[in-house]
Formats: C-alpha cells, sequence, structure tokens
C-alpha cells in the first residue's frame, strides 16, 4: 500500500492494482445454504464452490495473478526433460534466494514428504515454531515427532507483541539439553504461522535460531509459503529494516537457513512449489525423491505454464505494493470486527483475519468443536466459507482421545487481490450479526472421521436443532433479504 492520507482521516486499505477480469458469484438465499451445509457434512471443504458466495478458506491456489504473469505462460516450454521454463524458474529463485540448488515439486506439502523422507527417523523429534496439519502429518507417519516452542506471546489471543510467531530461545535450548542434538531432525521455522493467526517472525529471533543451530549441528528448515506476508511485517514492523530493499531481506533470511521450501500457490501466486539448499549433500539425497513421488527434475510434477507464471510472481513478491495487499486487507477486516466487539486475533497477521471461537462460542464444549461449528453457521449466516483451525484440524492421540488444540479459530483468508472492500464488510456485518446471535449457534459431532487429516473430508452433523432456529432469527432480522 502506498503512503496516503485521506482527508477524512480514515485509515482505508487502498488497492494498489486495477481489476480487468471478474468472476461472477452468486449468494444463495439462506435456507439453501443450510441445505448445502448439510450436504458437505458440516465441513467446509466439502462445499461445492458454486454454492459460496466469499470464498475465505485459503489464500493457496486462489489469489489473484498478475497480467504479466498471464502472459508469461504462454512463452512455456513443453518438453519433459531441460525444459527453457525451468531454468528461468531456477535462475529467478537463485537470484532471490541466493542459494545454490533448487528442486521442483507440484506444491508445498509435496516437499514436507521429501524432507520428512530425508531427514526424519523413528523416534526422532522436530522442533518448530509451530506445526502446520501436513507438516506434522508427514514426520509422524515417518515414526518422529513434533515439539513446539513458540514464544508464549504467540498462544495469546489478544497481544502488542509485533512478531508473535518468534521461537521461544528458552525452550530451543532445553529442547536440546533434554532430547540430544542427535535426536533432533532438524528445526523448522514457519514464517507467518499459519495455525497461530499467521503471526510472523522476527529477522532477530531467526537469525539467534540459526545460530544455536549451526552450533550444535541441527539442520534448519524454513517454510517459506507465507513469505511474503512476514517480508511486509519486517519492512513495517522493525524499523532496521524499514529503509532495506525486500530482496536484500528474503536473501538475509536465506542466508541463515539450511533448508527453504514453499508452496507457490501461496508464494507466487502459482501453483506449485519447490526447496532451496545450500548443502550439495542434502540436495542430492533429496533429489533421488523427486523423480519418484513428482516428476523429472525440470518440472516436479507441474505444468510448465504454471512455471512460467510462478518465476513472474516471485519476482512480484519483491514488490511492496503487491506484498501488502493481503496484510492490509486482513487489518482491515480486523479492525472492522473489532469495532463491533467480536474477538479476533490481535495484532492482525498475514494470511486472514483470525476470529477466536473460544470466545465466541464459549458455550460450546471443546468437545463439540466450536471452531467448526463457528465456520458451518458463518457459511450458513452469510454465503462467506472459513476455515476450522482448531481441534478439528488436530488428530486423535494414539489412546483414541482428543488432541485439543490449543486455540480455536475461524480463519477467514483474504487471498490477494481477490476481495473488494465491500465484500469485506459484508463479512463482517454478517459475523456481527452471527455474534449478537451466538447463543443460538451449537455444537458438532462426526459422523464420519478419517484417521490422518480429518478436517481435509470428515463429515459431522450438528448437535440438536440449531440450525434452524438460526434461520429463523435471521429471517426475522433480515426479511427476504439474502
Amino acid at each position: 500500500m502506498s503512503n496516503v492520507t485521506f482527508l477524512s482521516g480514515e485509515n482505508i486499505p487502498l488497492e494498489m492494482h486495477k481489476v480487468r477480469m471478474v468472476q461472477k458469484i452468486n449468494l444463495l438465499p439462506i435456507e439453501k445454504r443450510l441445505q448445502c451445509m448439510k450436504e458437505a457434512g458440516f465441513n467446509t471443504f466439502l462445499l461445492k464452490n458454486r454454492d459460496v458466495f466469499l470464498d475465505m478458506l485459503t489464500d493457496s491456489g486462489v489469489n489473484a495473478m498478475s497480467e504479466n504473469q498471464y502472459a508469461a505462460m504462454m512463452q512455456a516450454d513443453d518438453s519433459y526433460a531441460g525444459s527453457e521454463t525451468f531454468y528461468r524458474l531456477e535462475s529467478t529463485l537463485q537470484d532471490i534466494f541466493g542459494m545454490k540448488y533448487f528442486l521442483p515439486t507440484h506444491q508445498g506439502r509435496a516437499c514436507e514428504n521429501i524432507i520428512a523422507q530425508t531427514m526424519v527417523k523413528p523416534g526422532t523429534t522436530a522442533l518448530m515454531n509451530f506445526h502446520f496439519t501436513t507438516t506434522k502429518a508427514h514426520i509422524t507417519l515417518m515414526g518422529g515427532n513434533v515439539e513446539e516452542i513458540i514464544s508464549d506471546e504467540g498462544l495469546k489471543i489478544q497481544s502488542n507483541a509485533l512478531f508473535k510467531g518468534d521461537v521461544d530461545i528458552c525452550k530451543l535450548n532445553e529442547a536440546i539439553t533434554r532430547l540430544g542434538k542427535e535426536k533432533i531432525a532438524f528445526m523448522r521455522i514457519e514464517a507467518g504461522t499459519n495455525l497461530v493467526g499467521g503471526q510472523p517472525v522476527s529477522m532477530s529471533n531467526m537469525r539467534e535460531v540459526s545460530r544455536i543451530c549451526r552450533e550444535n549441528g541441527i539442520p534448519l528448515v524454513y517454510d517459506a509459503s507465507l513469505l511474503s506476508d512476514n517480508l511486509y511485517f519486517i519492512k513495517v514492523r522493525d524499523k532496521k529494516y524499514k529503509n532495506i530493499d525486500i530482496k536484500e531481506i528474503t536473501r538475509e533470511i536465506a542466508s541463515l537457513m539450511d533448508v527453504v521450501y514453499f508452496s507457490a500457490r501461496k508464494l507466487g501466486s502459482a501453483r506449485g512449489g519447490g526447496m532451496l539448499l545450500s548443502d550439495e549433500k542434502l540436495f542430492l539425497k533429496m533429489r533421488e525423491l523427486v523423480p519418484l513421488f513428482e516428476g523429472f527434475l525440470t518440472y516436479g510434477g507441474m505444468s510448465v505454464r504454471e512455471m512460467e507464471a510462478m518465476t513472474v510472481g516471485m519476482q512480484e513478491t519483491l514488490d511492496i505494493d503487491v506484498i501488502s495487499q493481503t496484510p492490509i486487507f486482513v487489518e482491515a477486516l480486523c479492525n472492522e470486527l473489532l469495532s463491533k466487539g467480536i474477538p479476533v486475533v490481535t495484532p492482525p497477521g498475514g494470511l486472514g483475519c483470525h476470529v477466536d471461537a473460544t470466545q465466541f462460542c464459549s458455550h460450546i464444549p471443546q468437545t463439540q468443536y466450536r471452531a467448526g461449528a463457528l465456520a458451518a453457521a458463518t457459511f450458513i449466516a452469510s454465503g462467506v466459507r472459513g476455515m476450522e483451525r482448531g481441534t478439528m484440524s488436530e488428530q486423535r492421540n494414539d489412546d483414541g482421545s482428543e488432541q485439543f488444540s490449543e486455540m480455536e479459530l475461524l480463519r477467514l483468508a483474504v487471498p490477494k487481490r481477490v476481495f473488494t472492500l465491500s465484500q469485506v464488510k459484508y463479512t463482517a456485518d454478517r459475523i456481527a450479526w452471527l455474534f449478537n446471535n451466538r447463543h443460538l449457534i451449537g455444537g458438532l459431532e462426526f459422523t464420519e472421521e478419517p484417521k490422518v487429516l480429518r478436517f481435509f473430508f470428515g463429515r459431522l452433523k450438528p448437535i440438536g436443532n440449531w440450525t434452524h432456529e438460526l434461520i429463523e432469527q435471521f429471517r426475522k432480522d433480515f426479511g427476504d433479504s439474502l
């Protein structure tokens, strides 16, 4: 966002782009939305997109691409091996990150699979500021464990800490002493920690974690999927970097890491992924797995057209007007909700606005998936599809008991350059109505529960008749309005 002051004094996010292509969306009547929710098993992942008004499920693969990205797709080299498309992408990534080796994959979780297969042995532990669902699943499938060592501020809903994703250095040192460095598979830092509100990690914290890891011979892995948001926050929240070029900040981060991986569905606004490394031995070990799981080394399971779009998208990540788009809209949505007394994670992070379901639905037991219930109720009340980021997103313990999430959040993702300010205000308005009628929201229970990643394709049902009571109140307040 450019430095623009409005005469009114309002802090209005100003889009530094113009819209030249549009996609029609539909807002179904509330009764139809309930029917759609029933058919989806009260899991927003299973809704059909044609039934969704505003899709705030994720920013993965749904960011709007630029005209230059679309133009670049037309010059793709379709060669199975040795494609010029690959070498353009490789060269761009080497230039941005300053790391020698690049391996392409079809998306970020494919990188996690290769990292886990290469670096995790049974009984070892991966330390991280906070886990992500698929990362944890890959590690546990290889017989490893995950231990989170995020700062205490990171688990607070309301906070003034500017970098809530930071690793707790005391916890890191304690874990190394307790576990033994030979039992630590790797240390992972996730930029813009997804499950705790898209909160950034400071450069000073990354520098200290890198120093400790290198002193102990522990590989340091960086999930850069949400790097663009983290770059923005370093630029605007750390005075030392106010006048530092974004590319220089990116290279400094990469210089601290042994492995940098990313989902280009988030970073670069294209569909693909990849890993960058500086160590040749580790590169050669990982390289063997790419043809087995992904495809040949010069496409890695990606369409060459997507690779061309990724090349341009990565270059655009160095533009402050591009990387500011999501954070300023997230902040606008958070501020709208806060002004109406609705509890959200603060300070606003990247990726999306995160509503605190624990305060919003305090009457719903955690065993009844309060964040999932809030996601379902939000769709019924508004047609807005958000994502549960709470206990549903965990997996059960070995004894069958629930692994309760430390935070119960409804994530309302804000993909880059997709929504208008009026749509943001509509979302806030309907959630405000839901907050005023939150006593009507009830819990959920599973009717079909997969063992792994149940939040993706598990099915649930409401406990009681609360969905119909919600519709009755909606019609009383809004009449025939959609």
